[in-house]
């Protein structure tokens, strides 16, 4: 089992709404830095929104996002969510969530754990 499971994907219409929820199916630490990234067919792994632990919480989104979607963690149950709304037919891909990233600098360059991803389709 991945050590990180997604729920919420599914199919809309543009203009609509999903949220989505990523829970670990292990003991993972609830302070790291967290995200969530997607992949449509035939394109790279992209970063959607990042929320950075240690208590900091800063967001940061994708400039493609910014403004529609929300990133969220709730510390108590270790649950990570992504609201979306006003979404559009480019969203549509697969979303993973990842949790704890390690750092070179200021920039991302890993993150440990991995879901196994949902697909989130979005209709013209």
């Amino acid at each position: 089992q991945a050590p990180l499971v997604e729920s919420g994907g599914g199919s809309v219409q543009a203009g609509g709404s999903l949220s989505l929820s990523c829970q670990p199916s292990g003991s993972i630490s609830n302070r790291c830095t967290m995200a969530w990234y997607r992949q449509a067919s035939g394109k790279e792994r992209e970063m959607v929104a990042v929320i950075r632990g240690q208590g900091d919480g800063t967001k940061t989104y994708a400039d493609s996002v910014k403004g529609r979607f929300t990133i969220s963690h709730d510390e108590t149950k270790n649950m990570l969510f992504l609201q979306m709304s006003s979404l559009k037919t480019e969203d549509t891909a697969v979303y993973y969530c990842a949790f704890c990233a390690s750092y070179n600098g200021d920039k991302i360059s890993r993150f440990e754990y991995w879901g196994q991803g949902t697909q989130v389709t979005v209709s013209s």
